[in-house]
This record gives structure tokens, C-alpha cells and sequence, in this order.
């Protein structure tokens, strides 16, 4: 997921340099929403693998 995150920010700033507005707008849209998508689920995930590491010392 964080590829196409990347893949979508690459594509949004190539259109950005090349003039085109909407599809700029719309890449980076994508971009910016997969980068906070996987941001959460990187949190997510993190606080569930220290919660289960304290239960697994007790």
C-alpha cells in the first residue's frame, strides 16, 4: 500500500511539473489519502504488537 502511495505522489508531481492541474490534483489526492491510510494502520498495528508483547511477559 505504501508503494502506491508513492506511485500516486511520483504521478501527481510529474503532472504537477508538466502543467496538468486536475490530474495533479487528483494523483496527490490519492497519494496523500494512502500515506494517511497506511500511517494509521502503521499505529494500529503498533499499539496492538506492544500490547500483546506486555501480555506475553506477564
Amino acid at each position: 500500500m505504501l508503494y502506491w502511495a508513492f506511485v500516486f505522489l511520483v504521478v501527481g508531481l510529474v503532472a504537477a511539473a508538466l502543467g496538468f492541474g486536475s490530474v495533479a490534483g487528483a494523483s496527490f489526492a490519492i497519494a496523500k489519502f494512502l500515506a494517511g491510510l497506511f500511517l494509521v494502520l502503521f499505529l494500529v498495528f503498533l499499539v496492538l504488537g506492544l500490547t500483546a508483547a506486555n501480555r506475553i511477559r506477564g
